[in-house]
């Protein structure tokens, strides 16, 4: 009777706290637990939690759920009616999720703004992103101290966005995200927009991510936590050179630059490859330039093979600034290898070198030149000479460039490198290989002629004395260029006069030359003067001789030199040949045109036609005739 009573006590009682209730049931066969009524949660945007069971508190009170106009966005809808997230499907047992799941909502429940950010961080290096978004979303459920709800800055809420990241959640999820930070008070600062962006660029989003970065822009002006930074730039920018778009990556840089940012080596080396591959070298050079002007972004260097890349490219358009940033990228690399433990000794492959010598030539270019020519040097590591061609491509570039002094300077070197060479006679011809520097010396007629002749009488009489055969040929060659047998002749005798030098080959050829363009006898009297001396004839000597000749009309007398050079045992070029058949042709000697023929079967070479002159010169003729 007594649990009866018990019993009956408990029923109004129940009815007292919840007079609309008229479902209650009692519990008969347990003690008595005064129990007080758990009101529902509200439903969130996020996943809910599974429900609780009831806790079975006798002296507390359960606090109210917070107000739903209190302005957070987690509570607009009814926080009376509570769901349950069923979609998740697991492999894990559920009562082993329950369990984890009533830890993490227990633990947010006693952490402040501070502790929660410093949990954040250590789990972040674990990498336990799904229980950062699962404890955040509980925390901002939850209540503080003073019961309002838990509030989050722009730092606590970004690391949510990190984790919603890292969980795959995409650029549009995350956006939404960001949009409801306005809800808790929150300005969306630029880690927000950058984790966004990061999506957009798994993504390949790549005009969303431009439209984002505008808006960041247009929102940086009037508050500035939002402005893209360094990060913001590169993500948008890498996207953009991936997809090609030049022109709008290239406006980004120059924002990137204009804001002094640095420029992250990948971005970098994507802009490089990208501009040389489409041709933008101009537009790829004033990129390098501003990265120079600017101390975050001097030190930016392409990969090795990228740069030789840069370097053909470049060397082959003639771009003579490009080719000179290719050579300097080259040189910091090979100053890292040097310092490096153990040392990597790089060195720049010397073809490649002798056509950056030639591009500066055409482009007269000396800090190519310059550039060339030192990290030449500095590859070889003064232990090995540069070869011959790397002397003759500096020779033809300081020509080409009008600095004779210095033109003669590196012939002075070439003679002291290769003057005693089995290959000298080819080395230092002025008909080859220094023709570059005849044309510079007969460029301005006599004087410059002169000027260098006196500039070489005054290096003969230093210390210590420099007289060069080669150099004086050189002369002999322009004077006979300009006309000029007399100045050829004085030059001729002075190697000997007043140098105290033997003539060579060479000066013999060019005389012959000069003696040649004149119709004068005296090209065969110095042809019998230095045989006379025992001096070696060599092709080009018979194929001046043979000019000369040619040049008085006289095939005949031509093909004599060439009996006598084929029985010195040296061929005929087809070029002599077609000169002496042309001859043949026009002075009407078909015998001597048939004996040109024999010579050509006999040497294997195929002579062809040449109509297009032969017309000329019957138009020419023609006229002749009729005037």
């Amino acid at each position: 009777m007594a649990s009866m009573a018990i019993l009956t006590k408990s029923r109004s009682l129940l009815k007292t706290l919840n007079p609309h209730h008229h479902s209650l049931k009692s519990i008969t066969t347990f003690p008595f637990l005064s129990q007080e009524p758990q009101l529902a949660e509200p439903p969130l945007p996020f996943p809910p939690p599974p429900p609780e069971p009831p806790q079975t508190t006798t002296t507390t009170t359960s606090p109210l759920p917070p107000n739903p106009a209190s302005g957070s966005p987690l509570y607009n809808e009814n926080w009376r009616t509570t769901t349950t997230d069923t979609a998740t499907q697991s492999l894990i047992p559920l009562g082993f999720l329950h369990q984890a799941t009533s830890r993490i909502q227990a633990l947010s429940q006693t952490l402040d703004i501070q502790s929660i950010k410093n949990l954040f961080a250590d789990w972040m290096t674990s990498q336990r992103w799904a229980d950062m978004k699962q404890l955040f979303e509980f925390w901002i459920r939850a209540l503080d101290k003073s019961g309002k709800p838990n509030k989050p800055d722009a730092s606590l809420y970004n690391h949510y966005l990190r984790a919603n990241l890292m969980l795959g959640a995409p650029a549009g999820e995350l956006l939404d995200l960001v949009a409801q930070m306005e809800g808790f008070a929150i300005v969306s600062n630029t880690a927000s927009f950058n984790l966004v962006l990061k999506a957009m660029h798994q993504a390949k989003e790549v005009q969303a991510a431009e439209k984002l970065l505008e808006r960041m822009i247009q929102t940086g002006l009037e508050n500035k936590e939002s402005l893209p930074d360094y990060e913001s730039y590169d993500l948008v920018v890498g996207m953009m050179l991936t997809a090609d778009q030049i022109d709008a990556a290239l406006k980004y840089i120059d924002l990137t630059l204009k804001s002094g940012y640095m420029m992250s080596m990948k971005v970098f080396t994507e802009c490089v490859g990208v501009c040389v591959r489409k041709g933008r070298l101009d537009t790829l050079v004033s990129v390098i330039e501003r990265c120079k002007k600017m101390d975050e972004n001097k030190a930016l260097c392409p990969p090795w093979r990228l740069c030789n890349y840069i370097a053909e490219v470049a060397i082959q358009a003639d771009n003579s600034e490009l080719s000179y940033y290719a050579l300097e990228f080259m040189a910091k690399w090979i100053a890292r290898g040097e310092i490096a433990r153990p040392a990597v000794m790089i060195s720049v492959d010397e073809g490649l070198v002798v056509s950056a010598l030639g591009s500066a030539g055409r482009t007269y270019s000396s800090k190519l030149l310059d550039g060339s020519w030192a990290i030449l040097k500095r590859s070889l590591r003064q232990k090995k000479i540069p070869n011959p061609e790397s002397y003759l491509g500096k020779i033809s570039a300081h020509a080409s460039l009008g600095n004779l002094q210095k033109a003669f300077t590196t012939l002075h070197e070439f003679e002291a490198a290769y003057g005693s060479s089995e290959e000298a006679e080819n080395l230092f011809s002025p008909f080859t290989s220094l023709f570059p520097l005849v044309v510079a010396c007969s460029k301005k007629g006599f004087a410059t002629l002169d000027s260098v002749y006196y500039q070489l009488e005054n290096l003969s009489q230093g210390d210590p004395p420099y007289k060069s055969v080669p150099a004086l040929n050189c002369i002999i060659l322009g004077c006979a260029n300009i006309w000029d047998v007399d100045r050829a002749y004085q030059t001729f005798g002075s190697i000997t006069a007043n140098f105290g030098l033997s003539p060579d080959i060479h000066s013999y050829n060019a005389l012959i030359y000069a003696f040649g363009k004149t119709k004068r006898e005296s090209a065969v009297e110095v042809f019998d003067h230095f045989t006379s001396l025992g001096v070696t004839p060599n092709a080009m000597t018979y194929a001046l001789l043979v000019d000369a000749h040619l040049i008085k009309r006289d095939p005949k007398a031509a093909l004599s030199v060439i009996d006598e050079m084929v029985s010195a045992g040296v061929v005929p070029t087809k070029e002599t040949l077609q000169k002496v058949r042309r001859r043949c042709i026009r002075e009407m000697d078909y015998e001597s045109d048939d004996k040109v023929e024999s010579l050509a079967r006999k040497f294997k070479i195929r002579m062809g036609t040449q109509n297009r002159r032969d017309m000329l010169f019957n138009l020419e003729y023609s006229t002749d005739y009729a005037a």
